[in-house]
């Protein structure tokens, strides 16, 4: 009924084509089976949808670009590559080896046992710390997820809400708007018949006149 396409522009250089129907209101592929098959022979020899995004959708960003370590990470990760495994070497505590040992040597093996003493005495303290303050810690961050959580399962059920809404407004909307095409649809029909059979008794008069035109001539020879 109201499907015809029609061309708009947007910009200098961007056109699309709308086609201006009434989905909610128009029914003629139910009632018309062979519209149907038609639409889905015309939908067969189109060119499939792409697969690409649309142009004017913006391009991913980049993760980590600023963090080196982070960036390979996520690289090691997309690759489902195993992770390194730990160097174990600077957990022990290894001698010289040379004997007998020279006092670069004992000064090496010193300092690496220095630095694991301090290494296991910052784990006692981030334990003790975390033993400490790491419940309420938690349960802080559990609480603002929680928060977060019900907040974005409130603007999810808005929005499926305005969805709803909007959806409804557009079926009462086209309804109205396809109650008055049929009705101005009705009385053109309307009109154009009348106008048909205006012309077909003007046509039948002009004959009958025709007729009667021509017996008054042959009465009037005939006199």
């Amino acid at each position: 009924m109201a499907s015809e396409p029609f061309q708009i522009t947007q910009d200098e250089s961007f056109k699309s084509v709308i086609f201006d129907s009434l989905p909610y209101y128009d029914n003629d592929l139910e009632q018309h089976p062979i519209l149907k098959e038609k639409v889905e022979e015309e939908l067969a020899r189109e060119a499939k949808t792409p697969q690409g995004l649309h142009p004017h959708v913006p391009p991913s960003p980049k993760l980590f670009a600023n963090n080196p370590l982070l960036e390979a990470e996520l690289a090691r990760v997309e690759a489902r590559q195993p992770l390194p495994p730990l160097d174990t070497t600077r957990y022990q505590l290894p001698g010289p080896t040379s004997t007998p040992a020279s006092e670069e040597e004992w000064r090496a093996a010193l300092n690496n046992a220095r630095a694991q003493l301090e290494h296991q005495r910052l784990r006692h303290s981030n334990l003790a710390l975390l033993q400490q303050y790491g419940p309420n810690a938690w349960r802080i961050h559990n609480f603002l997820l929680d928060g977060t959580a019900k907040n974005l399962e409130k603007t999810l059920e808005d929005l499926r809400n305005m969805t709803t809404e909007l959806n409804r407004d557009r079926k009462n909307f086209q309804t109205r708007i396809g109650t008055q095409l049929t009705s101005l649809e009705t009385r053109w029909t309307e009109l154009i018949s009348s106008i048909l059979q205006i012309e077909i008794a003007n046509a039948a008069l002009e004959t009958e006149m025709a007729r009667l035109d021509k017996t008054e001539a042959e009465l009037a020879a005939g006199m």
